[in-house]
């Protein structure tokens, strides 16, 4: 299966020489027909990175090749294969969904019949068919996202870059666009998909890279990247602290035989991994217990995104 993206030490600096770098050498390659998640925090550097892709902002260093077309040396070539789903939603309230996708598809050059018929195509991918007259000021959060999506493909891109494109919207919603995505991808279309959701990025990815302050520190399919912290339990207790009131009980756990690794996250939970929770369980609720601590809530996950993601960091995902 044929490249169709590539980046080699892609990195942003605002105000060089002294600014903050977002993204600081970024590596990595997309097969045609796969969807390819970028995970990681907020801040991490996953818009900064699909900016650079889409020739919006100009890379401080490195390069990235689109489908052959150089990002430095032929943006226009590279815009031309693209849709882009920014995080914001790019539409205007006051027309309806099927006037923005006229006006949004004349900017990408279509006309004539062929706009008319890219309008009615995406409008049935969004499932919003039946609202395409009405105003975009009427529309919940998750359809104005669903027509953001349906902008992105008007012009049939070759890659489509989805940045957070389900940030602030119900379950359903939610539910709606991923099985879009998943829907679009197995019609043969590309997909690269930032996202902060692990489950996310479990759901949907062929491959995931995982990145931080601006550096991808783990790329892989979910198997390879779980292999990462080999076959680690993630148990998660809710015992009643605010969050950084629980550091003198992460580290009393910490030391407790067959718990390998002891942190908390932004909710003020305590995460423990280990490599048998069941076992380990009996000696941690009897320790918490004996500080006269409630456990609120107990959870006890196998190996995912998110134990990876703690294993390399040393914190939770969404810290």
């Amino acid at each position: 299966m044929c490249v169709i993206v590539e980046t080699q030490d892609l990195r942003k600096q605002y105000n060089p020489p002294e600014g903050p770098e977002a993204v600081k050498g970024v590596s990595f390659s997309i097969r045609q027909g796969e969807i390819f998640s970028l995970l990681g925090p907020n801040g991490a550097g996953k818009s900064t990175t699909i900016a650079m892709l889409s020739g919006l902002l100009a890379p401080t260093g490195g390069e990235a090749v689109i489908d052959g077309h150089a990002i430095t040396r032929d943006a226009k070539a590279v815009k031309q294969v693209i849709g882009v789903v920014p995080q914001e939603i790019a539409l205007y309230e006051a027309i309806s969904a099927r006037e923005n996708l006229q006006f949004w598809g004349r900017m990408y050059g279509l006309r004539g019949e062929e706009l008319k018929q890219r309008v009615t195509a995406v409008l049935e991918i969004a499932g919003l068919a039946d609202r395409a007259n009405d105003k975009v000021s009427t529309f919940s959060g998750g359809m104005k996202r669903r027509i953001n999506i349906a902008v992105g493909l008007l012009h049939n891109p070759k890659v489509l870059y989805m940045d957070e494109p389900t940030v602030g919207i119900d379950p359903q919603s939610r539910r709606r666009i991923l099985d879009t995505v998943k829907e679009l991808n197995q019609q043969g279309l590309t997909v690269l998909y930032t996202t902060h959701y692990m489950e996310e990025a479990e759901e949907l990815s062929h491959r995931i890279g995982i990145i931080d302050h601006g550096e991808l520190i783990a790329l892989g399919t979910l198997a390879e990247l779980t292999d990462m912290v080999g076959h680690y339990d993630t148990i998660r207790l809710d015992v009643g602290l605010p969050d950084g009131a629980n550091g003198e009980l992460r580290q009393a756990l910490a030391l407790l035989p067959g718990i390998h690794q002891a942190d908390g996250d932004a909710d003020g939970r305590v995460i423990l991994q280990t490599e048998d929770a069941n076992a380990i369980l009996p000696s941690v609720i009897q320790h918490i217990a004996g500080q006269g601590l409630p456990i609120r809530k107990l959870e006890i996950q196998e190996p995912n995104l998110e134990a990876v993601f703690l294993h390399l960091t040393g914190r939770a995902l969404r810290d």
